[in-house]
């Protein structure tokens, strides 16, 4: 990717992050660049554009598991805890209003980004319920794709904006307490075990 390019939309997302969609303007981020508008537009066409490539560039860089440790050393519990603190790291800057903001003002958009999150995240989660079992950690008479796709609709409803309203949490709270209940109902006895032993003496923020 071309570094001005990437610079653009790593500014752009962290911006949105932090102030929502709807109130930062190319100004804003012309301003922020120290770069001016005409060449932002040499790249995006218009901000419709800048968001649409915005998302796609959140979704490459979050489907990278930066977790700093090398999986094949990880059992399947491990990998959650980790990937976990990831995603709770994502969210404790994620402005709640920003998936009010694209389901109104760019639905097509949204829906596109959450249909590619949900397979990548998919595929994931059904990798790792292979394993767990595999590893004598997960109980093995999951249903694994039914399961999945529980899991992934929760991910789904940690976004929506309706239930974000109905609740005194924010992001981070509400997935780490819908994480928490997830490993509950997937570890047998064994992996259930592990898994406290790891909250406990890491003191794991889940």
């Amino acid at each position: 990717m071309d570094e001005r390019v990437d610079r653009i939309l790593s500014e752009s997302m962290r911006l949105f992050k932090k102030n929502g969609i709807r109130s930062v303007s190319m100004d804003d981020i012309s301003k922020e660049l120290g770069m001016s508008k005409k060449t932002i537009y040499q790249y995006f066409a218009n901000k419709t554009e800048l968001v649409e490539n915005v998302l796609g560039y959140m979704h490459e860089k979050e489907r990278i598991p930066c977790i700093g440790n090398d999986t094949e050393s990880m059992n399947a519990i491990d990998i959650l805890l980790a990937v976990s603190k990831n995603v709770s790291v994502q969210l404790k800057d994620m402005n709640p209003i920003n998936a009010y903001e694209l389901q109104k003002y760019y639905p097509t958009i949204y829906r596109e980004f959450i249909i590619k999150k949900r397979d990548h995240v998919f595929d994931q989660v059904k990798q790792n319920f292979a394993q767990g079992i595999s590893e004598g950690i997960y109980r093995n008479d999951l249903d694994i794709d039914l399961v999945a796709r529980l899991y992934i609709q929760k991910l789904v409803d940690v976004h929506d904006p309706e239930f974000l309203s109905s609740v005194n949490f924010g992001f981070e709270k509400v997935f780490q307490v819908m994480f928490d209940n997830h490993i509950r109902g997937i570890a047998n006895a064994e992996g259930l075990a592990y898994y406290e032993k790891q909250i406990n003496s890491q003191n794991t923020n889940i």
